[in-house]
Formats: C-alpha cells, sequence, structure tokens
C-alpha cells in the first residue's frame, strides 16, 4: 500500500472511498474522494480498491454530485432570468450580468480541481486557492485584500476525533478550528455579512463555532459527511441571488446534497447585480439600410 491509492476501511463494511494522503505512527490518513472527512486506520482496516465504480456508494455520491450540478444550472437560471426581467423585455437596453466573484479556499487539491470546473460551467468568476487548512488563516490575510471577493468558501477536510467525543469541544476535531480561526480573519477583513458571505466547514465540523465566529453558511448542524460540492452550491446560489434579494436559505439546504443536517445558514443578501451597457453587443456588427 502506498500513497494516493484508493482504499475502504473494512471495520464500517467498506462504506466510503479513500484515498491515502500519509502514513504516520502504524496509521494511514485518509481523505474521502466523495466527502470532506479526514480519517485514520490501522493499516490491517485498509483494503485496497482497483476498481471504485464496483462501490455502490461510489456510484451513489456520483448521481449525487450529477443531480446536484444539474440543480445548480437550473437555479442559476431561474435566478438570473428574474433578475433580468425588465431588460430581455426591451432590446435596447443591451444589459450584461455581475455573479459574485467567489475566493475558494480548500484543503483537497481535486475538490478545489472538480469545485473550479464548478464555477467555470456555471459562469461564476471565481479564484481558487490550495493549501492545508491550518495555513487558511494566513492565506485569507493575503488573498482578500487582493481578490475583493463578494463570497469566500473555506473548506476541505474535518471529522470528530474517536478519542474525545465531546461534540462541544473545538479540541475534538481535526480541522474545525482551522475553519473558525480562518472565519474570523475573514469578518476581520469585511465584517457586513451582506458584502461579504462566507461558506465554511466540511464533515462534521462545528457548526454552531463556524455561525458564532461569523459564517453566514456552515456545516455540520448534525455532524455528518458532507458531499464535495455542497459549499459550492451554496456559493453558486449565493452569486446568483441579485443583491436586493434575500437568499433563500431553505431551498438552499433543502437542495445540498447533505441537506439540513449537513448546512445551515442565516438569512444573507444576494451578491448578483445588473449593469448596463453590453458592450459586446452595442459594438456588433449592425445591419444598416441606406437609402
Amino acid at each position: 500500500m502506498k500513497q494516493g491509492d484508493l482504499v475502504v476501511r473494512k471495520s464500517y463494511g467498506g462504506d466510503m472511498l479513500f484515498r491515502v494522503a500519509a502514513f504516520f505512527g502504524g496509521q494511514a490518513v485518509l481523505r474521502g474522494t466523495d466527502y470532506r472527512l479526514l480519517a485514520d486506520a490501522p493499516y490491517a482496516d485498509l483494503e485496497t480498491v482497483r476498481d471504485p465504480d464496483e462501490l455502490g456508494g461510489t456510484r451513489q455520491a456520483r448521481i449525487h454530485a450529477s443531480e446536484s450540478l444539474r440543480r445548480m444550472s437550473e437555479e442559476r437560471n431561474k435566478l438570473t432570468e428574474r433578475a433580468t426581467h425588465g431588460y430581455q423585455e426591451d432590446r435596447r437596453k443591451p444589459f450584461f450580468e455581475l455573479p459574485g466573484k467567489v475566493l475558494h479556499l480548500d484543503g483537497d487539491v481535486n475538490y478545489l480541481k472538480k469545485s473550479m470546473q464548478v464555477y467555470g460551467q456555471l459562469g461564476v468568476p471565481a479564484h481558487g486557492m490550495h493549501c492545508h487548512e491550518s495555513q487558511m488563516p494566513q492565506m485569507l490575510t493575503r488573498m482578500l485584500p487582493l481578490y475583493h471577493p463578494d463570497i469566500v468558501v473555506i473548506t476541505g477536510h474535518d471529522g470528530v476525533l474517536k478519542q474525545r467525543p465531546d461534540i462541544q469541544n473545538l479540541s475534538s476535531y481535526k480541522n474545525s478550528l482551522n475553519f473558525v480561526h480562518s472565519v474570523h480573519v475573514a469578518r476581520e477583513y469585511e465584517r457586513r455579512l451582506d458584502s461579504l458571505v462566507v461558506v465554511a466547514g466540511a464533515c462534521q465540523s462545528h457548526f454552531e463555532a463556524l455561525m458564532q465566529a461569523g459564517s453566514n453558511f456552515a456545516s455540520s448542524p448534525g455532524r455528518i459527511m458532507i458531499h464535495a460540492l455542497d459549499p459550492v452550491y451554496v456559493a453558486v446560489r449565493a452569486a446568483f441571488t441579485p443583491f436586493r434579494e434575500t437568499i433563500d436559505i431553505s431551498d438552499v439546504i433543502a437542495h445540498t446534497i447533505s441537506g439540513r443536517q449537513g448546512v445551515g445558514g442565516i438569512e444573507t443578501m444576494g451578491r448578483f447585480r445588473i449593469g448596463l451597457p453590453n458592450m459586446k453587443v452595442l459594438n456588433a456588427p449592425q445591419n444598416v439600410n441606406i437609402v
């Protein structure tokens, strides 16, 4: 067995697919391939997987991801159509769209790539950074003034430590404290909740602490696994909800893969705007009849 191998834990019935991230003291450090869970297990508990598609859980996770992407696209179209309705009816007003800008920090390079692909497919202006969760506060201190985002996503891997079952104690989590420190940095940069939308957390993260630190949306109220694309879904909804409207919290949460046990939040205004004129339309060749 080597770093990068795909494995399952026999003691859990092989319910979730992991990638071996490192080896430490007779244990393998594992990162979920579909869910944002950080775990560890003894070598003897691991079984190498050659064909991930043979695992029912992996197939189901991919189906959920495909469905989530479809919903994101549908909601994007509905929101933009509503926001631009008056301008679409009057062709003399060629408009342009300004979705909210996203700064996405991710502790998993593979999840970051997937997230950036989704932002690109849906037309969300986004800048992604991969760094270890412990480095995120310092990274945000540099990146926030540089990119001036409307939405910041702070995510990666997390989990509750087996030997510390007190879920109210931040020391019982693998990365929740790092996420909390990162949210503090974001709120020091911009305290107004509607000026910078903060989406924070991963699997089993300390939801209450993240919200108290200043998140608009966070995981995980039920201390459950959240899908890799759940933070992205929330960010996309924030990016395309008109700035005069409140993001529909119940609808957003209900349409994430993990649902209300996985994601929660507070009332927040959207970050989508339209503008005039659209220079591409104005400068396009015109059909002119000369008499």
